[in-house]
């Protein structure tokens, strides 16, 4: 095809039809979550409501000041909250709005660019090389077309089509000589006309999304278990705060006020912060990957990240580079591997004549590492042409899968050079029986090295051109052979994994050869087994899960393949991630309890899969985020053993006046001060805490463990109740000798002591607290004096004073606090060495 035939096209009016008819050509996603629906959500949750009902029951009773801090606080709340989700929304609206291909168009004769999602069923569409296709479509003419379709099938080498024939129904994308374009696959070379046939949801690649809405997303351990605990919790504080008020409504006979004493111990016992915590740190936790070059889609991909024990890789664009390079050159009896400087005079003819069946400015990737490796090479030599011009092309045919071109070398002389398929060279040089033996052997062990081979011949000619490649004398040249290199950070990067128990199986459309050459390449174990996809068909499921038990590489499979693999490897108890960033990845990527899908490479339906991307590609950034996922988790697991022990005394500070008819110590007030200055700013501080030693060289944890474990529960009741013990007896003794307002201010300023020493003690369950408050972390010492300066202006600002019922300060009471600070933590201390003599573990004081 040189000159393009004229094409009518649909007409505007037909297209707007068929775009009623048929909907947009995109894929189904999910709805953004609009802003009122963050706000109608944040103000279902119980605590926001508890507050605003305490600030109406003050209005009510007339204490204008008290209501006014309670509603200020619910608006900060829900401030920092809409904030923060409103952020997360147009983040990954940005990433869904990576541009989708645009395309060019006939409609009524006259050529039109629209964009991608605009073309309907029955247009004529142009593509050339560079361009995306938009959807699936028939081949009507092309030049010299090679296609990308790694993205649906795997292959790294592109391929070759032909025209359609009228009434052919569109097949599985895969191999050479199929007369169908596919969405999202990626022109490398030449330039081509089709019409589309199938639009959205009903292309190739919308049928790999559609596959995706039958997958849900599964919660992960922690959600799960922090959703039960504040359920058995909250349900506990509801049946309190009931009591509550029936208890002190019959020795009072005051509604309001028995209403607000319940709801203060509803406050202090609804374990809001529980969810509330987990989100928080999670989202400080992805901002801190993010700087490592990895985007959390859903942070709860952050908490398994650490857990993971099977890390399936798809091998092209992920282990590989996803471009070709020269590996090595055949010529008769010798070969020679590509790298280093300098290249033997024995094999630079077969770079020369390479290159001139080659386009030098193509994007076409074996092209490209043809003309690499000649300007490395030729220049300065006999082989070297910068005064030829080329004077006629050749393209691949149906027929005949070599590339041809004609130089004039002056003097009416021509050079003419072909590439192309082994048997389609053997072909052209009219070799005989025996030779073309000889050399489609030489090209099937390469190939069975897991390379793509290209044969090269040359020829000579003067006067007319014939009209086929076939009319000129060609002799045979050599062989070149390709291959796919692999990503040199990602050795390192599996070395790491297998120290960390991660085990890492690669997953690949490539054949058997060529995937255990990479796993070579890449320091993968394999021991030489690996499961094809014919092989994999034959399975049972459960033949498969046992299967997988002992194979790292799996090869010539196909989507589902993918998502049984998956599947398998979660039947047999493992936490699996999943990488990618081709549309064959995403229904795996959604099934596996970890998604990763690349950034740069990857399609928009991988990364809706996905819970993480990878912005850079980079596959040693899955080694950085598995160590932050797991410094993320342990920190993570000190934080909620935190809010779990803080809570005891609060509690009881709440409920043991109300029973024993004594007056309240805890108001809304200083309920809200705990929840929005202490809570807060611990998990913050817990947060920044540094990795524990060895983190990468210890196993996985196990997909059964629990956050909340009887170690981890016991501890937090322990220090709970010493914490506990510490404010009531404060509490009793104070009441003896001071008036209720300094008795509060006491009791308060020794529960908000013992609650930072608490933060430092929760710092590790085998140091004294003199050893914590000795590591380095800021953040804890910034918490401390933040806290103490906002109690300190609380006290010293009479308005503040009033709103939480305090009386005259003493400065004795400094001396109580820290005595109040160091019983409990000197308490605490004696149950944790107790503990750590019992199971035999080193203790250290300093």
């Amino acid at each position: 095809m040189h000159e393009r035939r004229q094409y009518q096209g649909l007409s505007e009016a037909e297209a707007a039809a068929r775009l009623a008819a048929d909907g947009y050509n995109e894929l189904a996603r999910d709805e953004r979550r609009r802003l009122v629906g963050i706000l109608k959500d944040l103000f279902l949750e119980p605590m926001i409501s508890m507050l605003i009902i305490c600030g109406g029951l003050y209005l009510i009773l007339g204490d204008h000041g008290e209501a006014l801090l309670l509603l200020c606080s619910v608006f900060i709340i829900a401030g920092i909250n809409t904030y923060q989700q409103n952020k997360t929304e147009n983040t990954l609206e940005a990433l869904r709005q990576i541009a989708s291909p645009r395309a060019l168009v006939i409609r009524g004769g006259v050529e039109h660019r629209i964009a991608g999602r605009e073309v309907v069923r029955g247009d004529i569409v142009i593509i050339g090389e560079g361009d995306r296709v938009p959807a699936d479509g028939a081949v009507l003419e092309f030049i010299n077309l090679l296609v990308d379709e790694s993205v649906l099938t795997g292959e790294s080498a592109p391929v070759t089509k032909r025209i359609w024939q009228a009434g052919e129904a569109v097949a599985q994308p895969g191999g050479d000589n199929l007369p169908f374009f596919y969405s999202g696959t990626l022109v490398t070379k030449g330039r081509a006309v089709m019409e589309v046939l199938r639009t959205g949801k009903t292309s190739e690649l919308g049928k790999i999304g559609q596959s995706l809405a039958v997958l849900r997303p599964e919660k992960t351990r922690l959600e799960e278990e922090t959703a039960q605990l504040t359920r058995i919790v909250g349900i506990i504080a509801l049946g309190s705060c009931l009591a509550i008020v029936g208890i002190i409504y019959w020795h009072s006979g005051d509604f309001i006020p028995s209403v607000l004493a319940g709801l203060t111990l509803a406050m202090s016992a609804m374990p809001e912060e529980f969810p509330v915590v987990l989100t928080v740190f999670l989202a400080l936790g992805a901002w801190r990957i993010a700087k490592k070059n990895v985007l959390a889609r859903r942070v709860s991909a952050i908490e398994m990240l650490g857990s993971a024990t099977v890390l399936c890789v798809d091998k092209t664009g992920t282990l590989t580079q996803n471009r070709m390079m020269i590996d090595c050159l055949k010529t008769d009896g010798h070969i020679l591997r590509v790298g280093g400087a300098g290249m033997p005079a024995g094999y630079l003819e077969l770079v020369e004549q390479a290159a001139l069946a080659s386009a030098d400015d193509t994007r076409e990737p074996m092209e490209k590492a043809i003309w690499d490796l000649a300007k490395a090479n030729l220049p300065g030599t006999v082989h070297w042409h910068e005064s030829w011009k080329m004077v006629q092309e050749y393209p691949l045919e149906s027929g005949l899968l070599a590339l041809t071109r004609a130089w004039d070398m002056g003097g009416g002389r021509l050079a003419v050079a072909v590439k192309g398929a082994p048997e389609a060279v053997i072909g052209l040089c009219r070799a005989s029986a025996d030779r073309a033996r000889e050399i489609l052997d030489a090209a099937e062990e390469m190939a069975k090295d897991g390379l793509r081979v290209l044969a090269v011949a040359k020829s000579e000619w003067s006067g007319a051109l014939p009209d086929r490649p076939a009319g000129f004398p060609f002799s045979y040249v050599g062989l070149i052979g390709f291959r796919d290199p692999v990503r040199p950070e990602v050795p390192a990067a599996i070395k790491e994994c297998r120290s960390a128990g991660i085990r890492v199986v690669m997953i690949t459309g490539d054949y058997a050869t060529t995937a255990l050459r990479v796993a070579d390449d890449l320091g993968l174990e394999h021991r030489s087994a690996c499961v094809t996809g014919d092989e994999l068909m034959k399975m049972t499921d459960e033949e498969l899960a046992l299967k997988a038990q002992f194979t790292n590489v799996f090869a010539r499979v196909v989507p589902e393949h993918k998502l049984r693999i998956v599947r398998a490897f979660k039947a047999n108890g493992e936490v699996v991630a999943m990488t990618g960033d081709g549309v064959n990845d995403a229904p795996a990527l959604k099934a596996a309890h970890i998604g990763i899908a690349m950034g740069e490479r990857g399609t928009d339906v991988a990364r809706e899969a996905s819970g993480l991307v990878l912005l850079d590609d980079n596959f040693a950034s899955i080694v950085a985020a598995v160590r932050l996922g797991r410094r993320i988790y342990d920190n993570l697991k000190k934080s909620l053993g935190y809010v779990l022990a803080v809570h005891f005394p609060i509690i009881f500070l709440s409920l043991v006046p109300a029973l024993m008819g004594l007056p309240l110590i805890l108001l809304p007030a200083h309920i809200v001060f705990l929840e929005l200055i202490i809570d807060p700013v611990c998990s913050v501080a817990y947060e920044m805490e540094g990795e524990q030693p060895g983190i990468m060289g210890r196993p996985p944890r196990p997909a059964n463990s629990r956050v909340f474990d009887w170690p981890t529960v016991i501890i937090s009741v322990v220090e709970g109740l010493t914490a506990t013990a510490v404010a009531l007896t404060i509490y009793f003794l104070s009441f003896r000798f001071f008036a209720e307002g300094e008795a509060r201010l006491l009791t308060f300023g020794s529960v908000i002591a013992v609650n930072i020493m608490l933060v430092f003690v929760n710092r590790s369950k085998r140091r004294s607290f003199v050893a914590n408050l000795a590591g380095r972390n800021p953040a804890f010492w910034g918490m401390a004096i933040g806290a103490t300066l906002i109690l300190g202006v609380v006290i010293a600002v009479p308005t503040l004073s009033r709103l939480f019922r305090f009386g005259v300060f003493h400065w004795s009471f400094i001396l109580v606090f820290l005595l109040a600070a160091f019983v409990f933590a000197l308490v605490v201390d004696l149950v944790k060495m107790a503990v750590a003599r019992i199971l035999r573990r080193r203790w250290v004081f300093l």
